[in-house]
């Protein structure tokens, strides 16, 4: 049976790897490598490379940054008072855009998910628990997506917060059910910030 050259093929089964990549779109990636130029290739390897060196995670809230602390933990003008609870780093760029919300974050690096075998202990809780127990906090926002597993994350996050002196409460669901928060435009978030509920 015929198949790609085993460069080829290593290529496009390492693309697959990336979250969001089917078959069929490591291929289109692949050929589109194979056809672009050496230079513009080479521009992005170096571009991953330079990106995987010069980022790190903020020790205080697991953000992406350059330094030990991001920009927005060491940012003057931010309430400190809330911490809005986030999947990914990206989330934060998209409620960023909003211009609506002014305090810090805490980014989980991902969602409760047994199927996927990611459990509590696989995500950045504890950091969060510990941020918490410093008293500075006054309300968390819970802004997982809504899909089931963001879902099943807020409602542990609230089960385990829930007996703290902290008001808890989540983005509103004028998101689509099943999205993902990178992909919902910036009126949606603001939206769904203005309209958040607390947890009860």
């Amino acid at each position: 049976m015929y198949d790609f050259t085993k460069p080829v093929a290593n290529l496009v089964n390492e693309l697959r790897k990336i979250p969001g990549i089917g078959t069929k779109s490591a291929q289109r990636i692949a050929f589109y490598l194979l056809k672009t130029d050496k230079e513009k290739v080479m521009a992005l390897s170096e571009s991953i490379n330079n990106a995987m060196e010069k980022t790190r995670f903020c020790k205080i809230c697991n953000n992406i940054t350059e330094f030990e602390i991001c920009e927005i933990c060491e940012g003057k003008g931010r309430d400190i008072t809330k911490i809005c609870v986030v999947e990914e780093p990206f989330n934060i760029l998209s409620i960023e855009r909003t211009g609506l919300y002014k305090g810090m974050y805490h980014v989980l690096a991902g969602n409760l998910s047994p199927i996927r075998g990611v459990g509590p202990d696989e995500l950045k809780i504890s950091s969060l628990e510990r941020r918490l127990n410093s008293g500075e906090t006054e309300e968390v926002i819970i802004a997982t997506s809504p899909t089931i597993e963001g879902n099943a994350t807020a409602i542990f996050l609230f089960d385990l917060m829930k007996r703290k002196d902290i008001k808890i409460t989540r983005i509103a669901m004028g998101l689509p059910i099943g999205a993902d928060l990178d992909y919902v435009d910036s009126v949606t978030i603001a939206k769904s910030f203005e309209g958040r509920i607390e947890f009860k």
